[in-house]
Order: structure tokens, then C-alpha cells, then sequence
């Protein structure tokens, strides 16, 4: 045991409810690898917009949220162009942020992004091997119901509405993030970070999740939950 209150003494049925209201409102809308936006009133929050993701998942964006410093969630010269509040991590080296509209933030803060309550959680990068990379990560859980982990495997505190589960990387294996996933037991989970597999690969992982994960659900970058 490790202390952390199970999923279901996590999720109780009146907090259950409100979220899943929460989530007939707010459009999740999936973008390549580890990019999601959130959107709901006209307040659009980008998490993660990194080289690997399209442009368009900054359009109209109000705010951006970085996980961490590494460039397939980061796009700095994006950023640049965009002009819009970013919330980065205390500790992440981004010196070309410098002078942007950028607030570090640390583990455990809340704040407000775009008009939505967010709560950091983590601290550090997964290892990949002798224990790097070992720089800051943050995972971002939105209005009480959105987690988004960055690249990291931490369970949060808080119960969790939908979870964006990484599902490759060179840190991680496909029964981390099964296992992962069922530890949070989120009513709903789409799978991110997942932009270096291949068809077979893509196939082999959604087929696994859906076994063995509840509320398991692929999005094609573009399309939305």
C-alpha cells in the first residue's frame, strides 16, 4: 500500500456527478502527441503544444499550460507569436521564454488559467534510465475533473473526471500506463503522447487499453471528447 486513498474512497457519488456535468460543457479536443485544448464559454486553455502538434491547437487560445521543458510539448517560437499567458514549471530551463508573459509554478499551487482552476501536482520527469532525464514536470488537473500527467505516472490526490494517459515513450512501459490509469480510475481516459508509434503499434496499445482500462477511449488528432 502507498498511502493514497483508493479510486473509488477517491470518487464519491455527488462529486461524480458534478463533474460529469462539468464535462457536458467543456470540449476536449485532441491535437498531436501530448497537445490538448480545452474549451468552454469562448475561454480556450492549450496544454502542452509542443513541434509535434499542430498550429491550430493555438488558435484563440487564452492560455497555455507546460508540463516541462522538452520540445514535443513545448513550442517556444510559437509562443512567441502567440503572446498569451503561459504557466511553466519552477525549475524548467526555458531561457528563450524570457520574455514572455510566462508564470512558474510549483507543486501543490493553485491558480487560474483562461478563467479555469488548476492544481499542480508532480514535480519530476519519469526516468528513462540512471535516473534522467531529471528535470521539473508538473501535472495539470483542470477544474477538479482534467488531468493531464505530462510525462510522469503521478496519481493525484484529488479524484479525477478524465484522464490523458501517456501511452508510449522511452520512459515508460504499456503496463505502467494500464496500471497508471486504473490507480487514478478516472471515468474516462484518453490516451496522449503518442506520437512516435506506428499503425501496429497504435493498434496493439488501443487494443490493450480497451481490456484492460474502463472508459477507455482512442482520439484521432483533431477530434474531440
Amino acid at each position: 500500500m502507498d498511502g493514497r486513498p483508493s479510486a473509488a474512497r477517491r470518487q464519491g457519488p455527488a462529486a461524480a456527478t458534478a463533474r460529469a456535468a462539468y464535462l457536458y460543457r467543456v470540449e476536449i479536443t485532441k491535437f498531436t502527441h501530448a497537445c490538448v485544448r480545452l474549451e468552454h464559454d469562448g475561454r480556450v486553455l492549450v496544454v502542452d503544444p509542443g513541434t509535434w502538434s499542430e498550429p491550430r491547437a493555438l488558435v484563440g487560445a487564452d492560455a497555455v499550460l507546460v508540463t516541462h521543458e522538452h520540445t514535443d510539448h513545448i513550442d517556444v517560437l510559437r509562443l512567441a507569436g502567440l503572446g498569451v499567458p503561459v504557466y511553466a514549471p519552477e525549475g524548467a530551463e526555458l531561457p528563450a521564454l524570457a520574455p514572455l508573459p510566462v508564470t512558474r509554478v510549483r507543486a501543490g499551487q493553485r491558480f487560474t488559467a483562461a478563467g479555469y482552476a488548476v492544481t499542480a501536482v508532480g514535480g519530476r520527469h519519469a526516468s528513462i534510465h540512471g535516473g534522467q532525464p531529471d528535470c521539473a514536470n508538473l501535472g495539470y488537473l483542470v477544474d477538479g475533473a482534467v488531468y493531464h500527467p505530462g510525462d510522469s505516472l503521478h496519481v493525484p490526490d484529488e479524484p479525477v473526471d478524465t484522464l490523458l494517459m501517456p501511452a508510449q515513450a522511452s520512459w515508460l512501459k504499456l503496463t505502467e500506463a494500464i496500471d497508471f490509469a486504473r490507480a487514478v480510475g478516472a471515468r474516462q481516459v484518453f490516451p496522449i503522447h503518442d506520437a512516435q508509434l506506428n499503425e501496429r503499434g497504435l493498434a496493439s496499445v488501443n487494443g490493450w487499453c480497451a481490456e484492460t482500462v474502463e472508459g477507455y477511449r482512442y482520439l484521432a488528432p483533431g477530434e474531440s471528447g
